[in-house]
């Protein structure tokens, strides 16, 4: 990555600064765009060599095109973008409220599409890839989550598509999909929701696993570093995308059904209590 310009988005905290710390170890110059400007002018100073940071909120247009554009003149181009800026509502479509759930999308798919569409003709230019943060919850789904599935699904299959239509441009498109990462929005989650979290512990390997974000880190660098069609975390989360048709079947309705009489209505009456639609780190608070 020696001199190569990687492009993070949600690179304040979490996967995306364990992202930039890594890259930038490995000789690359960053491009930090997010939220929570205070660290990501922090991360900037405390990575080896030159890089540059700009705040912007991947769901406004302008901020991301002035944020890239920042990005190519201090830099001098972009060869690779890990679209990575994401959050998650707490509760269900019942528990609402429904802004939340649309903020979940807005952010998590429809921030990648913008995030994509800002940097497309630098990485063009340069001939360069996209890694788009997909997760597990693209072909598996649990209660609580409809809008972070929903829109992590779509990441995948907009990843897909792109990757047909940049091809015959040299650029390369691809995918990762996480499970449960140790950051902040995973452990909000644990602490937030008792029940979901006893869901969490029932999940068959390797769904109830959870990855440190360094080995996460490892993971994307690894796939930007290699151009990867597609990065699992933990790899075996692979099996799952293999076996979704089962994973998403009758069967799997049932079993997860069954707990869900009694967890759904436990998970709904704690999230409304807690008076907030996301995590206590979470930026969808703002």
């Amino acid at each position: 990555m020696d001199g190569k310009v990687v492009l993070v988005t949600g690179a304040a905290r979490g996967i995306g600064e364990h992202t930039a710390r890594l890259a930038a170890a490995r000789g690359a110059r960053l491009a930090l765009v997010g939220l929570e400007a205070p660290l990501l002018a922090k991360l900037a100073d405390d990575l080896p060599g030159r890089h540059y940071w700009a705040e912007a909120d991947v769901t406004d247009q302008a901020a991301l095109d002035a944020a890239v554009a920042g990005a190519r003149a201090a830099l001098g181009g972009i060869d690779a973008v890990v679209a990575n800026a994401g959050l998650a509502n707490i509760g269900t479509v019942a528990a609402g409220p429904v802004d939340a759930l649309v903020r979940t999308i807005e952010v998590n798919l429809i921030g990648v599409v913008r995030t994509v569409a800002a940097t497309l003709p630098a990485i063009t230019e340069r001939r360069g890839y996209f890694l788009l943060i997909s997760s597990a919850a693209a072909f598996s789904a649990l209660p609580g989550m409809a809008a972070y599935c929903a829109s992590k699904a779509g990441v995948e299959q907009f990843g897909a598509a792109l990757r047909l239509e940049t091809r015959h441009l040299g650029v390369r498109v691809g995918t990762a999909h996480p499970s449960w990462i140790d950051t902040d929005l995973v452990r909000d989650i644990r602490a937030d929701l008792p029940a979901f979290n006893r869901t969490l512990s029932r999940l068959p390997w390797p769904l109830g696993q959870t990855t440190s974000v360094q080995a996460c880190a490892e993971a994307l660098v690894d796939a930007v570093e290699r151009r990867r069609r597609r990065v699992y975390v933990p790899r075996p989360v692979g099996l799952v995308q293999a076996m979704r048709t089962l994973v998403n079947g009758p069967l799997a309705d049932r079993v997860i059904g069954r707990t869900a009489r009694t967890t759904v209505p436990e998970l709904e009456e704690r999230a409304r209590s807690l008076g907030r639609a996301f995590g206590a780190h979470s930026m969808g608070n703002r």
